[in-house]
């Protein structure tokens, strides 16, 4: 089915006003909403997830905003990659459409290795086409007994002259089958647990590459295990140093993980503009739903708590973009905030709408599906949390020291 027409952003765009933001960030902000407006992304296939991403991704190639996902020598819009830029993307593009957000955001994450850590020869091979939406890609770092645990990792990764063979398996691959380049991380034993693991460019067309299950989740999108058996690349394709590959991925989750928040509040500010529309047209009791104070005071949770993590997204966004500062728990305690928050709002929209909130084809019960990924992706809740408390114990052990 083709769903509901894709939405501009909220209707509400009063976080823009905050301290947090620029002008070039109020104008990325309105000129995606006239995009939206205007139909650049399409019509929307939810039915078709692969070929939707495929034309999403040209859209929004073709509207300028992949720019956002790359650095500016490499067609970007800014000179380093800009949180806030992301996380207004992908706000604006949650609201609209949950694969539209998903085509967008593979987009960065799939290359932020590649900018981060890449030669000057693969940089300008990849990004400008990725910045186009004439290449799709990929992040492939899980594994099946390798999710949280990234030490658990088996795909292996050995040096053979010029060039470097790898074989193992990773699941749960968003744009598997439809990507054009991944990123895979890969043992190669120069140490132990996180410190023998190294990152790789993978071209889909490389022999011993192939697509092993798709693999169908709530909310359609591309997804599946890969599988390499004995697929060889030039040792040119390897990211960073051998044995750097953990943290080359450390720091790209850091960079996307506010963005994973942003979808979030997307999804519940959409959700809230859903409720309130609902509430105020809806007859019970001789009123409207919105008379009852009963709805009133969920509304009220509702918009608090999406404030809360609206105002956290733009801290750790902030705190990258301007004052150049590390992001781990800041940027864990958005995603956390966000993402449980947002589940908690869309909830209330669906028990506000009543049976109609769970209708297949409405709003909210699409909400509903599209929000709880986001909770396990990118870091789970019970991993955020780990982080947060792991940074805090270092901040204060180093206080000791002072």
């Amino acid at each position: 089915m083709a769903g509901h027409a894709a939405t501009a952003g909220p209707r509400s765009r009063d976080a823009l006003d905050w301290p947090f933001f620029g002008d070039r960030h109020r104008a990325l902000a309105a000129d995606l909403d006239a995009f939206i407006a205007k139909g650049g992304l399409g019509s929307i296939d939810h039915a078709d997830a692969d070929g939707a991403c495929k034309k999403l991704v040209k859209a929004l190639g073709a509207g300028g905003f992949l720019k956002a996902c790359v650095p500016a020598a490499y067609g970007g819009a800014s000179e380093v990659i800009d949180s806030r830029a992301l996380c207004l993307t992908r706000e604006t593009l949650a609201y609209a459409d949950g694969l539209a957000d998903f085509a967008f955001a593979m987009q960065g994450l799939g290359t932020g290795a590649i900018s981060l850590s890449g030669s000057e020869e693969l940089k300008h091979r990849i990004l400008p086409k990725i910045a186009a939406g004439e290449l799709i890609s990929a992040f492939a770092l899980t594994e099946p007994e390798a999710g949280s645990d990234v030490a658990a990792m088996s795909t292996a990764a050995r040096r053979d002259g010029d060039a470097y063979v790898l074989d193992g398996e990773k699941i749960f691959i968003s744009n598997g089958g439809i990507a054009d380049v991944y990123t895979v991380f890969a043992r190669t034993g120069e140490a132990p647990g996180t410190r023998g693991i190294s990152a790789f460019v993978v071209f889909a067309d490389t022999p011993g590459f192939s697509i092993a299950e798709r693999i169908e989740t709530i909310a359609p999108h591309p997804l599946t295990r890969i599988r390499f058996d004995n697929c060889r690349i030039p040792a040119s394709q390897l990211l960073g140093t051998p044995g750097e590959g953990f943290k080359i991925a450390m720091r790209t989750l850091d960079i996307f993980r506010p963005s994973v928040a942003a979808a979030a509040l997307g999804f519940a500010r959409r959700a809230l503009d859903e409720a309130v529309a609902h509430a105020r047209s809806r007859k019970m009791f001789g009123a409207t739903l919105a008379d009852l104070p009963t709805a009133q005071s969920t509304l009220g949770d509702m918009a608090t708590a999406i404030d809360a993590a609206a105002l956290l997204i733009a801290r750790v966004a902030w705190r990258r973009d301007v004052q150049k500062l590390p992001i781990t728990r800041e940027a864990a305690m958005a995603k956390l905030t966000a993402t449980e928050n947002a589940q908690w709002v869309i909830d209330q929209a669906v028990q506000m709408f009543g049976g109609r909130g769970v209708r297949v084809g409405e709003i909210t019960e699409k909400l509903y599906r599209e929000i709880r990924a986001l909770r396990i992706y990118e870091g789970a809740t019970e991993v955020q949390k780990l982080i947060i408390g792991r940074e805090l114990m270092k901040a204060a052990k180093q206080g000791e020291g002072t």
